[in-house]
């Protein structure tokens, strides 16, 4: 894997410099497992802004091939139970887009990131006109092959390359995939010039304020090392951000857009039955699960 390692002169979302920043420690190329310090490999600095909280690698290492990230077999990527569409995926969030923009017959919906399609099989059996894209080759070949997408509606290109029509959507879906872009804020502003106004984007990313991440940084700094294990920018699941709704408040000031609603998830702590069951009630009452969903109005 080869990369280019660009300095970050400031917060992608709210702007406030680098310089201003905390350093929280380094994060190696590879899973760190309980040791780092025995192990070999590239590392970069991580950043947390302390103006709006985004977590954030500076250097900022940019591969010299998107697909030699991506471009990998879904089926290593995922376990095979996620090819199987459950009854209830993604219908929590298109219930609440429903409750925010009652559904109209010919609205339009853009999965940005549509991985091997779910979320737009789902869309389009509420009814939505849907489209996406993903930037995966082999994600988008399992997407028209196997999941039966029609090419008409999914292309394979980056959001830097897509190519929509301004105000032509609804709405818009970054569904785990945000966290991979090298400038989130460049692609909201994208995706807000194809929204309409008063249309709403969906996004679910890491949280910056997951209580698991925290623990296990306490771990690394009682046995003596500066690593930290918040994001990923060099191995897979190549996370380079974390956000907090104070990153997407601030940045929307910028961009014209409001945040209406915020979740945060608990996840798995692969702790002991009794721990994992008061740890994620925990983060459930103090909102330091994993995952974030924000979902913002265009003004």
């Amino acid at each position: 894997m080869k990369y280019s390692f660009i300095d970050v002169p400031s917060c992608n979302m709210c702007g406030d410099k680098t310089i201003n920043s905390k350093v929280l420690g380094k994060r190696l190329n590879q899973s760190q497992g309980r040791n780092p310090r025995g192990k070999h490999g590239i590392t970069t600095t991580v950043i947390k802004c302390n103006s709006c909280g985004l977590i954030y690698a500076d250097p900022l290492p940019i591969p010299f091939d998107i697909q030699s990230h991506y471009g990998v077999p879904p089926e290593s990527y995922w376990k095979e139970e996620y090819f199987h569409i459950n009854p209830n995926y993604f219908v929590g969030q298109i219930e609440v887009l429903q409750r925010m923009k009652p559904f109209e017959k010919g609205q339009k919906a853009l999965d940005i990131g549509a991985g091997v399609g779910k979320g737009m099989i789902v869309l389009d059996k509420f009814g939505y006109d849907v489209y996406g894209m993903e930037a995966s080759k082999s994600f988008y070949d399992k997407a028209i092959n196997t999941m039966k997408i029609s090419k008409d509606k999914l292309i394979c290109a980056t959001i830097e390359e897509a190519d929509y029509p301004d105000n032509y959507f609804d709405f818009i879906t970054f569904s785990s995939v945000l966290e991979h872009f090298y400038d989130p804020n460049d692609c909201l502003k994208r995706a807000l010039m194809w929204l309409k106004k008063d249309g709403v984007i969906h996004i679910e990313v890491p949280s910056s304020d997951w209580l698991m991440s925290k623990l296990f940084n306490f771990y690394y700094k009682i046995i003596g090392t500066d690593y930290v294990t918040n994001i990923s920018p060099m191995h897979s699941p190549y996370h380079l951000y974390e956000f907090t709704k104070d990153s997407f408040d601030k940045n929307g000031l910028n961009n014209n857009y409001i945040v209406e609603e915020k979740y945060y998830y608990p996840c798995d702590t692969y702790m002991p039955k009794f721990i994992d069951k008061l740890l994620k009630w925990y983060m459930g009452r103090t909102n330091k699960g994993m995952q974030l969903a924000v979902w913002l109005r265009k003004t």
